[in-house]
């Protein structure tokens, strides 16, 4: 990677290093303007590079990797990194990258862009779901309740509310979670809690 940069008088190379923690140092010590990071290192990449967009405000991180992977893409940009360049693509990406996150923009390599866009469409409708699926704090109690096998007369009583008002509550929960009994509303409220952790 040096080398490659070495010979262009475009660009000035104040440091180079091989693992996390020399990311770090060199953002700290040198404050470059473009940082370009390779995931493979040893160490923490991802919390490197996190630690640098929050702390180097100055510095713009483009990573190079051989892993054409969404998770890892969408992880590394949710930590600050402002490009993702797959090894393998041409070089001239590379500078492509530099150009576009010196401008302020975020690049990432054509034919992968349009797989980590799907990647963040899909992470937002989970989310979205989520969110939906969420349970009120009186329906939380409700659930509470029936984890100790509670009927709907026992719920009501306990809670101070009529019969009529627990069906209502219940229809809410299985639609809302999308089961069909009593048993799965526990299930389904149990998974969304460990979700919440």
């Amino acid at each position: 990677m040096t080398s490659l940069f070495a010979t262009d008088e475009r660009f000035e190379i104040v440091g180079s290093g091989s693992s996390a923690t020399d990311v770090l140092s060199i953002a700290h010590r040198d404050e470059p303007d473009v940082m370009i990071v390779d995931l493979s290192m040893p160490g923490d990449v991802i919390g490197a590079v996190r630690d640098v967009t929050e702390r180097a405000t100055g510095v713009r991180v483009v990573i190079f990797t051989a892993y054409e992977d969404v998770d890892k893409a969408l992880r590394v940009i949710d930590a600050g990194a402002h490009a993702y360049v797959l090894k393998g693509r041409p070089t001239d990406d590379l500078y492509d990258a530099i150009r576009s996150v010196s401008s302020g923009e975020i690049f990432v390599s054509p034919g992968f862009a349009q797989q980590v866009m799907a990647g963040f469409r899909n992470r937002s409708r989970r989310e979205r779901q989520l969110e939906s699926a969420r349970l009120s704090p009186r329906e939380e109690q409700i659930v509470e309740c029936l984890l100790k096998a509670m009927s709907n007369k026992e719920i009501a009583r306990t809670l101070g509310l009529s019969e009529k008002t627990i069906k209502h509550y219940m229809t809410n929960l299985m639609s809302k979670l999308n089961v069909k009994s009593r048993l799965e509303v526990v299930v389904a409220a149990q998974a969304l809690a460990s979700t919440d952790d």
